[in-house]
């Protein structure tokens, strides 16, 4: 018997032995692959590589991984002040999303407090504490704009002083997108921050942060189509950081390629959920929820709504995580015209972000009013008018801003389902053009329903055609490819009786929805127009 186990225990260890190893955490380390960084520092050679490898983390917004780093490179060298250099901007989060929280800031002035005291080693070293330092010093007593402002000056004097130094051109350019006013329809900071970036991709055209921040710094209706070429290339430069996968999708939803956002955002959720990063999964499942209802890939919709409850993890920049709980649900409802489902939604109440519980009563009063129930629908206007309050009390003009849209968008609805026309046409015009006046925010691919659309759907009502296509037109502009905006064209130009934009608009519409896994009522009658 002894002899038998004795047997078996060999036999084990030999299939053991013949096992691959756990991959160690160098192992995985050398696996990775985030771009090309170089920022050297005056710490030791071991941190100088770890130190490396966070920064590149940290361009690609892969917080998590980067706080462990930057704590990594404190450990290996701890009379590197850098390494808390880096864990104060890790501690920013996603800067052009939402100001960090007063943890995150209190924390973020603790770590420059630590790099202080163990000291820079060089005058170089001295600037970039001192910069993020102008960001974090006073957060409990001075506006996130002042902040933002002082770190993005400091940020311009060390680019200046440090010309060759591209780590702090990159950082700088990445500041001027924080600091752009959302109304500034000359994109200065936009501009002035992708200039910079493409001098630099010209010479770096492996680093991570310039192909990021190009594709943000593009992120505009007007000057979309510029980010294309640093969108085909990022994904490939780091792709190991789930953000870099999701990121080119921004410019491809500018720009309607809603397949190529589609594959983006697919390949970003799977490594996001595989980190237990649930904000970036979620993140990435809106904008494929975006490009999977403009193309009518229904099922494939509900298959992914279907997802949303069972992401969860870790929660390292929670506003886009809350938005896309909130947005994918409304956007499955409205898009699809699926009035009573919309109605039905259960908001979820959020404090700290009102604005993601606005998302849901504005689909809710669209849902309601447009279902004939203007008593429902007056409910859910009101409560968006007191979270429009809310934010303004809190002093977030941007979002109190996004939220009276949607309030005027909803309240003019549902005047029309009173009898309200001229209300109705009034309220209607005035959201369009609040919403044209400003520009979206980078957590979302687009407005649940474009207010200048809304607008084209409530002049066909009201039996304006000519009217309708004008403002079809118009929007589509600003929203290329939209399932909604493409067919109101085709079918207001249709009753207009302009038969050259009727059949280049339903045949616009075919292509968008050429993977369509079910057909609606809008394809069958695009079909129907065009013989086909």
């Amino acid at each position: 018997m002894s002899r038998c186990i004795l047997s078996i225990l060999v036999a084990l260890s030999t299939l053991v032995a013949l096992l691959p190893a756990p991959a160690s955490s160098q192992d995985r380390t050398a696996a990775e692959r985030l771009g090309k960084v170089s920022f050297p520092v005056s710490c030791s050679a071991a941190a100088q590589q770890q130190f490396d490898r966070a920064v590149a983390q940290l361009h690609s917004f892969w917080f998590q991984a980067a706080t462990q780093a930057f704590a990594g490179v404190a450990q290996t060298d701890p009379s590197c002040a850098m390494a808390h250099w880096g864990t104060a901007m890790t501690l920013l989060g996603n800067p052009l999303a939402a100001p960090p929280a007063p943890k995150a800031l209190a924390e973020g002035w603790a770590a420059v407090e630590r790099a202080m005291n163990i000291g820079a080693k060089t005058p170089r070293e001295a600037d970039y504490i001192a910069a993020i330092g102008a960001f974090y010093k006073d957060s409990d007593r001075v506006d996130h704009r002042p902040r933002a402002l002082a770190y993005e000056k400091a940020m311009e004097r060390l680019a200046a002083t440090y010309p060759t130094d591209r780590e702090a051109t990159i950082f700088y350019a990445l500041s001027l997108n924080v600091t752009l006013v959302p109304t500034d329809k000359t994109y200065a900071h936009q501009l002035k921050a992708a200039a910079l970036l493409e001098k630099v991709f010209a010479e770096q055209p492996e680093h991570p942060g310039v192909a990021h921040y190009l594709i943000h710094s593009y992120d505009f209706p007007p000057i979309a189509v510029r980010g294309l070429p640093a969108a085909r290339l990022y994904a490939g430069i780091a792709p190991s950081a789930p953000h870099a996968q999701h990121m080119p999708s921004h410019i491809f939803t500018r720009v309607g390629a809603w397949q190529e956002s589609i594959d983006s955002n697919r390949a970003a959720a799977a490594l996001a959920r595989a980190d237990g990063e649930r904000d970036g999964a979620l993140h990435a499942m809106d904008y494929m929820m975006y490009g999977y209802l403009q193309t009518a890939q229904d099922r494939e919709a509900k298959r992914l709504l279907d997802e949303v409850p069972g992401v969860t993890g870790v929660s390292m920049t929670p506003i886009a995580g809350f938005f896309g709980r909130a947005a994918i649900p409304a956007r499955y409802a409205l898009e699809r015209r699926a009035w009573g489902l919309a109605a039905s939604l259960e908001p979820q109440p959020n404090p700290r972000f009102p604005f993601t519980e606005a998302i849901t009563h504005f689909a809710r009063a669209l849902g309601a009013a447009r279902g004939g129930d203007a008593a429902a629908a007056q409910k859910d206007v009101d409560r968006l008018e007191a979270l429009r309050d809310a934010l303004m009390q809190a002093k977030s003009g941007y979002w109190a801003e996004q939220v009276e849209v949607q309030s005027r968008a909803a309240a003019a609805w549902v005047a029309l389902a009173q009898g309200r026309r001229d209300d109705a046409l009034k309220l209607i015009r005035t959201a369009a053009d609040l919403e044209d006046s400003t520009e979206k925010h980078p957590v979302t691919p687009g407005p649940l329903a474009p207010a200048r659309e809304l607008l084209g759907e409530m002049l066909l009502e009201v039996k304006d055609a000519p009217g309708a296509l004008r403002e079809f037109e118009a929007s589509m502009k600003k929203e290329p490819n939209r399932f909604t905006g493409t067919y109101g064209a085709a079918r207001a130009a249709e009753i207009a009786g302009d038969r050259d934009k009727a059949r280049a608009y339903y045949a616009r519409l075919l292509a968008i929805a050429e993977r369509a896994d079910t057909e609606r009522p809008e394809l069958r009658q695009a079909k129907a127009y065009l013989g086909r």
